[in-house]
């Protein structure tokens, strides 16, 4: 004799929301399903259809990843919220990821590790963290090598001797021209001090030179093998593209969710000294920013901004309001994690700008 279950005991055994199982039989997704009364009732033996709302994004089995890279500003403690902006209802298929300020890529990591997109195009101007995306996707093993050697050095110097080869390191840094010849160098130096500078900071004077002083950290992880080979795999079927992120323009269709995190409207004079490049990214680039954003919205991307709100200091400075009045403004709540004193570290409202 056939056996049936509840659309309520279908929801529990495929983990799916019991309006949802009503839905799939309704459309006529579940065989041998029927009303009885007011209700549904399944098959025992049923299996869970193919969701057309999440066969977009099949499921990833590997390992969390996380950035290879501290990175202020990063979107850690807003990946809940980011993710929320993902689309995962309607009929709308999105197979393709791009984020083309990736910074640290907090949100990228995150995203990498959960879904598994056809197509994923990340980048940055800045050379030297590209450089480093580049170098782990095809030389993985020659960066861990370099980076294990640091840190055996490092680790086993008293402090005066790891404050001498941290400036050392610094001064090859500054020195070399980045090139094919000295990338993996280049990119081994680059996270070492990224792991052992101040804050994990990444500025540059006029100059374009590395200017961080050194942090103090009593036993840094300068090398997080099982974390860059998982990094390593994943980037396999990564475009990572050094440049502006206007080059972007190309990859984006109306199946693609854009990501942007560009450097943040400072909120006083005083906020502003953690710029990655000898560029200053002011009002004019939040506007040019803006209009590239109505360019690639009539693509029919899904697209997702970020970045400071100006309320926060003065309730009157309606900057981004107008700029983005045409989208979806919402602001939430977020630690402030760059002043150099703990205490001045607080909550404030960022802002989450969508189409």
């Amino acid at each position: 004799m056939l056996s049936f279950m509840s659309a309520k005991e279908a929801a529990e055994k495929w983990n799916i929301s019991q309006r949802r199982v009503s839905v799939l039989c309704s459309e006529h997704r579940i065989d041998g399903a029927m009303m009885v009364g007011n209700m549904w009732i399944i098959p025992s033996a049923a299996e869970k259809p193919i969701d057309k709302r999440t066969a977009r994004y099949e499921k990833q089995h590997t390992k969390s990843l996380k950035p290879f890279v501290k990175w202020v500003g990063g979107k850690s403690q807003l990946i809940g919220e980011l993710e929320k902006m993902l689309p995962i209802y309607g009929e709308k298929v999105l197979t393709k990821y791009c984020e083309p300020m990736v910074g640290g890529g907090a949100l990228f990591f995150y995203i990498l590790s959960k879904y598994n997109f056809k197509e994923v195009y990340i980048s940055d101007i800045n050379a030297e963290l590209i450089n480093a995306y580049q170098v782990i996707k095809n030389n993985v093993d020659n960066i861990i090598e370099e980076l294990q050697n640091m840190q055996l050095i490092y680790l086993s110097m008293k402090a005066n001797d790891r404050k001498l080869y941290y400036y050392k390191i610094r001064n090859k840094f500054n020195s070399e021209k980045l090139c094919e010849s000295t990338a993996i160098k280049k990119a081994a130096h680059f996270i070492f001090l990224n792991k052992t500078c101040f804050n994990g900071l990444y500025r540059v004077n006029r100059k374009g030179q590395f200017n961080v002083p050194m942090g103090a950290y009593n036993n840094p992880m300068i090398c997080d093998e099982e974390n860059l080979r998982n990094i390593n795999k994943v980037l396999q079927n990564v475009t990572i593209v050094c440049g502006d992120y206007s080059l972007s323009k190309q990859f984006i269709d109306k199946s693609t969710f854009v990501y942007l995190d560009p450097p943040y409207r400072p909120l006083s004079e005083t906020s502003a000294f953690t710029s990655y490049n000898s560029d200053k990214f002011d009002d004019n680039e939040q506007i040019r920013l803006a209009r590239f954003i109505d360019e690639i919205n009539v693509s029919g991307a899904k697209i997702v901004l970020s970045n400071s709100d100006p309320k926060n200091i003065n309730p009157e400075d309606s900057f981004f309001d107008e700029l983005y009045k045409a989208y979806q403004i919402k602001r939430v709540v977020a630690t402030r994690m760059i002043n150099s004193k703990a205490d001045s570290r607080g909550k404030i409202n960022e802002l989450l700008i969508s189409n």
